[in-house]
């Protein structure tokens, strides 16, 4: 279920800990094995609890508490935007209605074609930058309106 290279990737997070506290690289983990499988399935999360020596339900709970974590499949451009009270104020509010539009879907679903998904995020710790899109965990992109979106989705597509 994991991959020699996404264990060695563990292992080198597994390193940055006392060897008695494995389970502190479990979003570290996590995230590896969300980049190798896109989502963490279940069968996924027990690979990670087993390779970490942990009870699978305290992955389960590290994976349910956090919002990077995708449950299910969000499509090949997982699309989070921050609604945090200080983006809401700078147009993140809006900003989400013209998205939600352009893409024809709401938070937590994704596009028929399986190309989008849009989740709703918080805290990114960019206040300053709102509204703020992050893609696929990895990439933000700052300021949205309208026309950056535009150039943006052109941008994925291809």
């Amino acid at each position: 279920m994991l991959s020699e290279q996404a264990k060695r990737k563990m292992d080198a997070e597994l390193a940055k800990y006392p060897a008695d506290r494995r389970q502190s690289a479990v979003m570290s983990a996590l995230r590896i094995a969300q980049d190798e499988h896109d989502w963490l399935s279940r069968e996924v999360m027990d690979a990670v609890a087993a390779y970490l020596g942990m009870p699978a339900i305290a992955v389960y709970e590290v994976a349910t508490f956090y919002e990077m974590y995708n449950l299910k499949p969000m499509g090949r451009h997982k699309m989070t935007v921050c609604t945090n009270l200080p983006c809401a104020l700078s147009g993140a509010t809006e900003f989400c209605e013209t998205l939600k539009k352009r893409l024809g879907i709401d938070f937590n679903e994704v596009t028929a074609d399986g190309e989008f998904g849009l989740k709703e995020g918080q805290c990114f710790g960019a206040c300053g930058d709102a509204p703020v899109l992050l893609v696929n965990n990895h990439q933000m992109h700052s300021f949205m309106d309208e026309e950056k979106l535009e150039a943006l989705l052109k941008e994925l597509k291809s």
